[in-house]
């Protein structure tokens, strides 16, 4: 008989069953998780990590001084002045200095109309001016013209009837958006000298040349400094005249 033998068909020696009914290996500790479990454990650990890394990276920075002093603020830049100071002439030499008077002079005011509201306040301070040096009212000749460009010919021809002791020259001109106000500027300027040279009667220069109105208004009173100016020059060049005539 074989080893099979009295068996029914189908039944499996006992060492079969035990085989077969024996558990399965339990699985090595570490043995690796689902690729799943490990992303998740991954994305737990990330934070931490993170966490870490940023900490080590603030010791390599230097630390900053809560009660470090801020920086000073640089100074202010100082508005541009006129030198102080007073001429100084060494004695011993010949001195013709003219004094801004108005007696017997006759004073010839040439104005501008444009920037008119600027242009009247600079004529009412060149005419208290002249009228605080002793100018008499009926001596005052004002002739406006259209603006500033206008102002060295309406000045020459003042000055080219010799009725004149000397003449001023007023307006006012505010720089725009082109270039039109460095012709006008330029050209009253240089045009306000020829009118005094061609025909050596002195003529003032009362133009302002601003950037803004603002500037302007702060400025009025040079017409009365253009007033004064003018009668300084009258009467230096009365002198001149004089000491000519005396050899």
């Amino acid at each position: 008989m074989s080893a099979t033998e009295g068996f029914w068909p189908g039944d499996a020696p006992a060492e079969k069953e035990q085989v077969q009914d024996e558990p399965a290996v339990a699985e090595p500790l570490g043995w690796p998780q689902p690729v799943e479990e490990e992303l998740e454990s991954e994305a737990e650990l990330e934070p931490e990590a993170m966490a870490v890394a940023e900490a080590v990276e603030a010791e390599k920075e230097p630390a900053v001084e809560e009660d470090e002093p801020e920086a000073a603020e640089e100074p202010a830049v100082a508005t541009a002045v006129h030198a102080p100071g007073e001429l100084d002439i060494p004695d011993g030499v010949n001195v013709l200095e003219g004094s801004p008077s108005g007696a017997d002079r006759t004073v010839g005011v040439v104005v501008g109309r444009f920037n008119g509201e600027i242009s009247n306040r600079l004529l009412e301070s060149a005419l208290e001016a002249l009228a605080a040096a002793g100018v008499q009212e009926e001596r005052i000749t004002v002739m406006p013209v259209p603006g500033a460009f206008e102002l060295p010919i309406g000045a020459m021809a003042l000055a080219k009837t010799r009725r004149y002791s000397c003449v001023i020259a007023l307006g006012c001109v505010v720089r725009g958006e082109t270039a039109h106000f460095d012709y006008v500027a330029g050209e009253a300027a240089s045009g306000i000298q020829l009118a005094g040279l061609e025909t050596g009667v002195p003529v003032a220069f009362g133009v302002l040349t601003v950037e803004t109105a603002e500037q302007a208004e702060a400025r009025v009173d040079r017409g009365a400094d253009a007033a004064r100016a003018a009668l300084e020059m009258a009467d230096l060049f009365a002198q001149v005249r004089e000491q000519a005539k005396s050899g």
